[in-house]
């Protein structure tokens, strides 16, 4: 395995990667990670913060956002592995007794349910966004805490069946992270810290601020860093660059990144396999939903759409959320990609295992730029996928 290069990228990949980093804010700086195969490449552009200049480097840090949701998944998965949970475990189960929220009772909201967007929860929980509007530029959801979190399950109202229809919810996943952790009597970031982060060897990944991270402005101001302490689970994490390139390595190929020599390291084995495969049919042209993971796949035999000459996925839609879904095996050209959107950064992370090929993009800077740039990374990563493809 080539050692990650540094720096500039070969003249080929420069020139795939431009339209990615000129969409980029261009005050916010970017880091861009690229696997193809046996070759890793990491290149940064601008400036981490913008008084100082300092550059970003691999090890600057960004707001992952809803890439959050992948790692949930996988924390899942590897509890599921050990046996210290179960995917159809009822929600209830690691809940008080006051504090679930209504459903019917002969259809319970499982934890799989929670991880593929099928609970039939809302976006965010009752009474949330009333106290977001004193610090909607600043640290809306601040003030909102795991109590407050508690005493809302109960007057959120569930929509329709679980199971039977997609719809992306943050409190679906926010809520998974606190029961998997009061499952192992562990805070949401300690546990994913020693089941999943430090295993991986991803030392700057985690929901603290630490060290501080690339900064985002709005009109020439500074602003501030994301806190969710009700759902950590679904959008809290920080991440580097060097930190995603392990962790893409980890989902490409099971052997890519040594694990303690330990007997629960077959457990995150395991869940690593399980987290990208589809639990949901695509329906409407929507992505299937894998454990926090979102799926497309061009289906063996279609017409290819290509550029330059070369064949390449389609292009989905530039969204953090998901389309309406139900299960399915892998086929040909699959992807499998979150896209994550906080205050000051944006981030991308895809990959196919078949092609062994990933790409993982953060940038700082203004969220009214993220959907060209989430369009751009989707586009870089189909091309990346079908020119090593042909190579």
């Amino acid at each position: 395995m080539n050692a990650p290069l540094y720096g500039p990228p070969d003249p080929e990949l420069d020139r795939l990667l431009r339209p990615l980093f000129r969409a980029a804010a261009p005050a916010g700086g970017a880091a861009v990670v690229v696997i193809r195969g046996d070759e890793r490449t990491v290149a940064c552009r601008g400036h981490a913060v913008r008084s100082t200049e300092r550059p970003v480097r691999a090890d600057t840090r960004f707001e992952l956002g809803s890439v959050t949701k992948t790692f949930t998944g996988l924390l899942l998965a590897e509890m599921a592995a050990r046996g210290e949970v179960g995917y159809d475990d009822p929600i209830d189960r690691y809940l008080p007794a006051d504090a679930a929220p209504g459903y019917p009772q002969e259809r319970p909201i499982t934890l799989l349910h929670l991880a593929t967007h099928t609970s039939g929860l809302p976006r965010l929980p009752d009474g949330v966004l009333p106290g977001q509007v004193p610090r909607w530029f600043t640290r809306p959801y601040a003030t909102f805490g795991p109590a407050h979190l508690l005493r809302a399950l109960p007057r959120t109202a569930v929509r329709g069946t679980p199971g039977a229809q997609v719809r992306y919810s943050n409190l679906g996943c926010g809520l998974l992270g606190l029961l998997l952790a009061n499952a192992a009597g562990q805070r949401y970031d300690d546990l994913l810290a020693a089941r999943v982060c430090g295993p991986l060897g991803l030392m700057d990944t985690s929901c603290g601020p630490g060290r501080e991270e690339d900064a985002g402005y709005r009109r020439g101001r500074r602003v501030p860093s994301f806190r969710l302490p009700a759902l950590p689970a679904a959008a809290a994490l920080r991440s580097t660059a060097d930190d995603m390139l392990r962790y893409l390595q980890a989902h490409l190929a099971l052997d890519a990144v040594p694990l303690p020599e330990r007997a629960d390291a077959a457990a995150l084995r395991t869940a690593l396999n399980e987290v990208r495969r589809p639990r949901t049919d695509g329906r409407r042209g929507g992505p299937r939903i894998c454990l926090g993971w979102n799926h497309r796949a061009l289906p063996a035999g279609a017409a290819e759409p290509r550029v330059a000459g070369k064949p390449v996925l389609p292009v989905p839609a530039a969204s953090d959320g998901a389309g309406p879904d139900g299960a399915g095996s892998v086929e040909a050209g699959e992807v499998v990609y979150h896209v994550g959107a906080a205050r000051r950064s944006t981030a991308f992370v895809g990959f196919s295992p078949r092609a062994q090929v990933g790409l993982a993009v953060l940038a700082g800077g203004q969220p009214l730029r993220s959907r060209a740039l989430v369009q751009s990374a989707h586009e870089t990563l189909r091309v990346l996928i079908a020119e090593f493809g042909e190579g």
